[in-house]
């Protein structure tokens, strides 16, 4: 049987610029469905960079699951048949206004497939965030994938429930900077100590964390590297998963 292709996409988002940012990553299904990517993640407040300050004080900065503003994205989804798993500053009911650091998974067809909101909140996102509080799944061509969102990753229980619900694939959207440990001391060790495949899309440029530092790509479920997309430039990296 053959395997399900999936992108990890990186670019350097425009501070607060939401629609800029929508369709750099429009662009980016587009370019990685003709390919045949599947599915294409993206990382961490992708579509508004990561900048919990600016987004505190820029109620314009949040969006909600049917935002006008992400149409291009749910066209795009359509015209290559692929998803995407894009996460943004998204309201959540009964946060009281706080939105959620969230994956919108728009689906082939451009419905929304699933929603994740990060459940662990870094120190300043809690000052701006509402923390989520149930795990993301979504199932496409037969493969199970689970969603996770950077700090997310220092803990094992939410890889663990993954591989117990059956999820074949662990997708991470983050925002890394250069002096982050996870390359080495996180996600191959999730891969490898549950037995999945881990995808992560990293940012690039700069950002509140620091300047970010790219390098999205895959682990294989023996906890080695399969996919790499370099550490400088806006693109992706293609992992083929059985």
């Amino acid at each position: 049987m053959a395997g399900v292709i999936i992108a990890a996409a990186q670019f350097a988002p425009a501070a607060g610029d939401v629609e800029g940012n929508v369709r750099t990553v429009s662009g980016l299904i587009r370019r990685a469905g003709a390919v045949g990517a599947r599915v294409v993640v993206f990382p961490e407040l992708a579509l508004t960079g990561y900048e919990p300050t600016l987004i505190r004080t820029t109620p314009a900065a949040c969006l909600t699951e049917a935002d006008a503003r992400l149409d291009p994205v749910r066209e795009a989804c359509r015209a290559t048949g692929a998803a995407a798993v894009v996460n943004g500053p998204v309201l959540m009911a009964g946060a009281e206004g706080r939105p959620g650091i969230t994956s919108l998974v728009v689906g082939p067809d451009g419905a929304l497939l699933a929603r994740y909101d990060k459940r662990h909140l870094y120190g300043v996102e809690a000052e701006v965030f509402a923390p989520g509080t149930a795990d993301g799944r979504f199932t496409l061509d037969g493969v199970r994938f689970a969603l996770a969102t950077c700090y997310d990753n220092r803990f094992p229980d939410i890889a663990e429930r993954a591989a117990s619900d059956g999820c074949t694939v662990y997708l991470a959207s983050s925002a890394l900077d250069a002096d982050n440990d996870s390359f080495e001391k996180v996600y191959p060790v999730r891969a490898r100590e549950f037995g999945l495949y881990v995808v992560l899309a990293d940012l690039v440029g700069p950002s509140e964390a620091g300047p970010c530092t790219g390098r999205s790509g895959a682990w294989g479920p023996d906890g080695e590297r399969i996919a790499d997309a370099g550490p400088d430039g806006e693109g992706f990296a293609l992992a083929e998963v059985s």
